[in-house]
């Protein structure tokens, strides 16, 4: 390969690291998304980066709607930014800043069918210590389902919550490291 195998091999280890450091939250873990789920658990300790993504699954009865921070709070419906009642809606977690999801059927977000996450900018500098301190926009105590975040990479052991950097991919990238640099 000659003296351009070290440049090569650093390209493909991160164009194999880089994706994997997304994280995919299942909404409610084993629970899903249902009346009767606490979202506000759910949400503390977990911090969301750009590039995650939500997975709400569900029954027929429910749908995901993404709802302003006002509609959030007041459990209006039929304003929603984004619709879905698939029965597995997948949002990909685009920007930074405040989320804000409910179920449009009447009735479900007042009975606690609502979860708000807030998003960090992607990072690839170390983590940043949490400033603990709410944004701007963040539902009133009434919602009660919110998290603070701080950017931060995020790895994960409990495959319920999410996945993250896979023990095979760091295996697979040791393996192309060691054979580009023994050519």
């Amino acid at each position: 390969m000659g003296s351009n195998a070290p440049i090569v091999c650093v390209v493909v280890f991160l164009c194999m690291i880089v994706p994997s450091l997304a994280t995919v939250y299942t909404v409610g873990d084993s629970s899903g998304w249902a009346i009767g789920t606490d979202y506000s658990t759910w949400t503390s300790g977990k911090t969301f980066a750009v590039g995650d993504s939500l997975v709400f699954k569900y029954s027929a009865g429910h749908t995901v709607e993404e709802v302003s921070g006002s509609d959030y709070n007041s459990c209006t419906l039929g304003n929603s930014l984004s619709t879905d009642s698939s029965g597995s809606t997948t949002i990909s977690l685009k920007t930074a800043g405040s989320h804000y999801f409910v179920c449009g059927i009447v009735g479900h977000c007042g009975s606690g069918m609502k979860v708000a996450v807030t998003v960090g900018k992607a990072s690839a500098a170390a983590p940043a210590a949490p400033s603990g301190t709410p944004s701007s926009g963040t539902p009133s105590s009434s919602g009660g389902n919110t998290t603070v975040t701080t950017p931060t990479t995020t790895t994960s052991t409990d495959s319920s919550s999410g996945t993250s950097l896979s023990p095979i991919m760091v295996a697979v990238s040791v393996v192309v490291t060691w054979f580009a640099f023994s050519m």
